[in-house]
């Protein structure tokens, strides 16, 4: 059986396919936008947000008649960015691309966050998935996840692992497999998933599962060796690279996904556009393709799925966060 998260995917990709054909326009346009717009990206430069910001952008830029800038605001594990757009003004002009973290998992994760994501922000569009790929340095002496496991079982206090941040799946997906093998490595979080592949190929740190754009390259270069993905089944991207199911952990499964959003109060109308206007650049055969060569999926969909998914994606993740016993002050 798939499980909640890829059958929820799967059921928005096949409504959006729906919503790619309606008529282009269905209702007048409002007089926006009016100046430039800014995408803020909560992470670094070359991180997954990133790359799929600056596709969007341009590609929207032409179709908006107005510059799509792409902001970088790293920091505290995408809350800077994504916090900083929840409380911009509603007028269209400034969005956020963010991620499970930011929008879902931090809510549960920390005392208090100074935003509300479900509250504070509107959602516009799911825009694409991918799966993290766990990764040791090809020198390491670790040919699989059974191996890694057993070898963060024996050396409890001698295994590090890098994340894109606190409360990203880059971090939770390794909690929870801490949780359901027993075994302990000390969480390290980066700005970007560049950072995080850099830091185990420097040696900082003995493995990653962050996002395959910054992995397969070096997968692909020889430096590092994939060991799984996170999703429940086989990517068509690199399907030579086992699930952790196959790898012998069938309990730990997680999709890594990016929506955009608006900061709440933001007139319907202008929701409205984006939201077909992504739709539209998502079903671009050669944005598909760029996206696809960057390991990404587009999705796409309506606002309120994207809505639904938040709160399906929190229902999903608060008792596993609880369970692993994470938590920031």
């Amino acid at each position: 059986m798939p499980s909640p998260i890829r059958r929820h995917l799967r059921a928005l990709a096949l409504a959006a396919t729906a919503c790619l054909m309606l008529p282009a326009a269905q209702a007048q346009s409002p007089a926006w936008p009016q100046r430039p717009v800014r995408l803020v990206v909560p992470y670094g430069p070359g991180s997954s947000p990133d790359v799929m910001a600056r596709i969007l952008a341009e590609r929207l830029t032409p179709r908006l008649g107005q510059p799509v800038l792409v902001e970088n605001r790293a920091g505290a594990g995408g809350n800077v960015g994504t916090g900083a757009v929840a409380k911009a003004a509603p007028d269209g002009h400034t969005l956020v691309i963010s991620t499970n973290g930011p929008l879902v998992n931090n809510t549960v994760l920390y005392s208090r966050l100074p935003y509300d994501p479900f509250r504070e922000l509107a959602p516009v569009v799911l825009a694409g998935g991918q799966a993290n790929v766990c990764a040791v340095r090809a020198d390491a002496g670790i040919g699989s996840m059974k191996e890694l496991v057993a070898a963060m079982r024996a050396r409890p206090g001698g295994f590090n692992f890098s994340s894109i941040g606190v409360g990203s799946l880059s971090h939770l997906g390794v909690e929870l497999l801490k949780v359901r093998t027993g075994s302990f490595a000390v969480h390290i979080p980066y700005p970007s998933s560049p950072a995080a592949i850099t830091a185990v190929l420097q040696g900082d740190v003995q493995f990653s599962c962050v996002p395959a754009v910054a992995v397969m390259p070096q997968v692909r270069a020889g430096r590092l060796k994939a060991l799984a993905v996170s999703t429940g089944a086989r990517s068509a991207l690199m399907p030579e690279v086992p699930t952790l199911k196959e790898a012998g952990f069938p309990d730990v499964e997680a999709v890594a996904w990016m929506a955009i959003l608006a900061p709440a109060g933001t007139p319907a109308e202008v929701i409205g556009r984006l939201n077909r206007e992504i739709n539209a650049v998502l079903a671009l055969p050669d944005v598909r393709e760029r996206m696809h060569s960057q390991y990404m999926e587009p999705i796409g969909g309506s606002p309120e799925q994207l809505a639904r998914f938040m709160q399906d994606e929190l229902r999903v993740w608060t008792p596993i966060i609880r369970r692993s016993g994470a938590t920031i002050e």
